[in-house]
């Protein structure tokens, strides 16, 4: 039987998927399962973690020192996806999220199909802090630039960004899997439940740990191993872990659970980094940074919660991703209000919203650069086939034997 993945747009509670996700106060956190490994279906079981001693083998990296390189001057193209669904008898149940995930996510096989695309197409992965780069100009300003970024000949520079991958409590009975955990020699698993709730260890039904397998099969499709950006709200934690404090639960007990959640997740964190992964900011409430009537004390109460229960975590990251694309101060391509500035302020100088190509300009009056990704989806798979045809053709990548019937511009 295929297995199938689980990955989601904007951070929403259950109740509000429909209305695109809206950032909802968690609720309280139970200590994390133990990564007991159970069969992903009953007829094919899940690759179990081994017993043998820890010996990480060493990763394969691309380019070696006989592989030519070039300047690259075009176009770095971004993607982005959400956590993938894994199990669609979940996902696409007819329940009130369908909708919602059907527009914002895609598939296990369908997120596979898309990989393979963008290896035969000749992208190369490549980090964006390697992009982009701060320097001091000749009137003695510090200003964003194009970094002299070199990839093998004959290969497209890609990234890859990866939205809300905290694992929210209303994802956890909606077909995706809950964290990230590390098998006994090291390597990166996820952990979930399967429909008929036997636990499952494995490393084929998430984006991150699928992608780790992809480039280790394929290190040609990294650019010194790397692999992608993910972009961290804070509300429900992160990683799968509940790290966030709660308003109203301050008890004893609750902190001492999330005390034991951070211990947790940071060899997660580490194993990441080490893997060829970073990290950017989704903001810690998936805030609304357009929204009328929003406050610039309301962006820095934001922005300080999740400096020190995210960033105190990942480290420092200058990469900021808007939730819902939504630019701050009602547009920072035209101007630089007081929230763009306060963000700038505190460290971040790459700002990117979502849009239907790989936009960026360099802003000329303060320190950053603004970028759009483009997003594959339920909703641009179903009605922007061209647009993403210079990436893959939707109608290979679509899963019909899973998808809800809601149409789509293709024969």
């Amino acid at each position: 039987m295929k297995r199938l993945s689980s990955a989601l747009f904007l951070p929403l509670c259950l109740v509000l998927l429909l209305s695109l996700l809206s950032g909802c106060a968690p609720t309280g956190t139970a200590a994390p399962p133990s990564p007991a490994v159970s069969p992903s279906s009953a007829a094919e079981p899940s690759p179990e973690p081994s017993s043998e001693p820890s010996s990480t083998p060493e990763p394969v990296v691309y380019p070696g020192p006989d592989i030519p390189l070039t300047v690259w001057e075009g176009t770095v193209e971004h993607l982005f996806f959400h956590p993938v669904v894994c199990y669609p008898e979940l996902a696409f149940d007819g329940d009130s999220a369908e909708k919602g995930i059907d527009d914002w996510m895609i598939t296990v096989t369908e997120y596979r199909r898309i990989l393979d695309s963008l290896y035969e197409k000749g992208y190369i992965l490549v980090n964006l802090n390697d992009v982009w780069e701060e320097y001091t100009a000749n009137d003695g300003q510090t200003r964003m630039r194009r970094a002299q970024l070199m990839v093998p000949e004959g290969k497209k520079p890609l990234v890859l960004s990866f939205d809300d991958v905290n694992y929210y409590e209303y994802m956890l009975t909606n077909g995706f899997t809950h964290k990230l955990i590390l098998g006994e020699n090291g390597e990166l698993w996820s952990y979930g439940l399967d429909p008929q709730g036997n636990e499952v260890v494995s490393q084929d039904l998430d984006a991150i740990t699928i992608l780790d397998q992809f480039v280790e099969e394929h290190p040609d499709f990294s650019l010194n191993g790397v692999k992608g950006c993910l972009c961290l709200t804070g509300y429900q934690g992160i990683l799968g872990y509940r790290t966030n404090t709660e308003s109203t639960d301050q008890s004893p007990e609750f902190e001492a659970n999330r005390q034991k959640e951070i211990r947790a997740v940071r060899p997660i964190i580490d194993k990441l980094k080490e893997t060829g992964w970073y990290f950017g900011s989704h903001t810690y409430g998936h805030i609304n940074l357009g929204k009328e009537g929003r406050t610039l004390e309301s962006v820095q109460r934001d922005t300080r919660r999740w400096l020190d229960e995210v960033g105190s975590l990942v480290g420092e990251t200058s990469l900021l991703f808007y939730p819902h694309g939504a630019r701050p101060d009602g547009d920072d391509v035209r101007q630089s209000g007081p929230m763009f500035q306060y963000l700038q302020s505190e460290g971040f100088r790459v700002f990117c919203a979502v849009g239907g190509s790989s936009y960026s300009k360099i802003k000329d009056d303060i320190c950053a650069v603004i970028c759009d990704r483009m997003h594959p989806d339920g909703l641009t798979l179903r009605w922007s086939r061209e647009r993403y045809l210079p990436f893959y053709d939707a109608k290979e990548v679509f899963d019909y034997e899973v998808r809800p019937d809601y149409g789509y511009d293709f024969e």
